[in-house]
């Protein structure tokens, strides 16, 4: 193995390795899974006749019957690769903590989730294509930015609750530490909450959710059990360098433009393929596996590397900020290091890994930019 970074096990890297490479292989029969389910609903005819049901009845009806119909088609083609990636292949890595039946108790409840958001945002999107024939594209782009605002909002408070357990953290001088650093960065938060993560696994995380009152810190149990308060406070400042940088915002503003492109480009390749485009909801309906395929191949193509390596800049800057507002620079490179150690994260994968899937800096860059702007500080 090349040479790394001191403060990374040399041994856990080497089983990061190997981590990564079999989650990635995974992760591409998933895909392939998905496609191939897709293209089954659509070829065996079970698109068309769920998109024929209540023909003589409101059209609302139809989409219900369409949208269970293909997510439990879909879910049920996925579950094996699902079962080997989110089951077999944790608990042979020793993270899992969950039973099967638990396992597929948060499938069950994702499912939910899924319907819930396919009948939302599906519905608002067949509506504005039935409407707006012509300009669909422009405002369903500008449709899905307001529908991001207030799913960011809505997500802690109602969807994230429903996994797992969130209760206010009660150590004291974690809170104060913890409310010193953003209220450095000018952050108001709604709360400090702990996640009883462990409850799926052994892996650690911690983040910001929600937006306006909404908004809170959530570290999870795992994580608090293994850093120091200064450790923590570090990995809290890099998540306040995203809201002093203006980050969310930004990304939505991006991530408006990128989709309202694709929904162009899909539109002119729909038109040219399809000369009944558009032409009934039932129709779309039909048709909606080849269309969701297309608009997956659009969105990887034109913004899948060019978005990670926008977002690997913003965790630059996000590092950075974290970097100049902590006491102790060690404190924030600890606590990376003993993330890519117990988390079994990649600190050095290979260039084109990184092109294609890391939305950070893998570790061992991280690390060494930390390592680079201590020796700046000292000088």
């Amino acid at each position: 193995m090349k040479n790394i970074h001191p403060l990374l096990d040399p041994e856990k890297q080497r089983q990061a390795e190997r981590y990564e490479k079999e989650k990635r292989l995974v992760g591409l029969a998933g895909l392939g899974s998905m496609v191939a389910a897709l293209l089954a609903f659509y070829a065996t005819g079970l698109s068309a006749g769920a998109a024929s049901v209540f023909s003589g009845k409101s059209v609302v009806w139809t989409f219900l019957v369409y949208g269970a119909s293909l997510l439990v088609f879909v879910s049920a083609v996925n579950l094996p690769v699902g079962f080997l990636s989110g089951y077999v292949h944790e608990h042979k890595w020793k993270f899992s903590n969950q039973t099967l039946g638990s396992w597929l108790a948060e499938k069950a409840k994702s499912l939910a989730v899924s319907l819930v958001i396919i009948y939302g945002v599906g519905g608002l999107l067949l509506w504005i294509l039935a409407s707006f024939p012509r300009t669909w594209w422009l405002i369903a782009g500008l449709a899905m930015a307001c529908v991001s605002v207030i799913f960011a909002t809505l997500f802690p408070i109602l969807v994230l609750p429903l996994f797992n357990k969130y209760t206010p953290i009660e150590n004291r001088d974690l809170v104060d530490a913890l409310d010193k650093i953003l209220t450095r960065g000018g952050l108001k938060s709604g709360g400090f909450y702990k996640e009883d993560m462990s409850r799926q696994t052994k892996k650690e995380n911690a983040f910001l959710a929600g937006l306006g009152k909404t908004r809170r810190i959530v570290l999870g149990d795992t994580l608090m059990d293994r850093m120091s308060i200064p450790e923590i406070v570090s990995v809290i400042a890099h998540e306040v360098g995203h809201f002093r940088h203006k980050h969310i915002w930004k990304s939505l503003i991006l991530g408006t433009g990128q989709q309202v492109v694709v929904f162009f480009f899909f539109s002119l390749i729909a038109r040219a393929l399809y000369p009944d485009f558009s032409s009934s909801t039932r129709w779309t309906l039909a048709h909606l596996p080849i269309f969701v395929l297309i608009l997956g191949a659009l969105s990887g193509f034109l913004f899948g590397p060019l978005g990670l390596a926008l977002s690997r800049k913003f965790e630059r800057q996000a590092d950075a900020y974290a970097l100049g507002n902590i006491e102790d620079k060690r404190d924030f490179m600890t606590a990376l290091a003993g993330l890519a150690d117990r988390n079994l994260s990649n600190a050095y994968p290979s260039w084109w890994v990184k092109l294609l899937y890391y939305s950070h800096p893998p570790m061992g860059e991280r690390l060494e930019m930390a390592d680079r702007f201590t020796r700046k500080t000292l000088r």
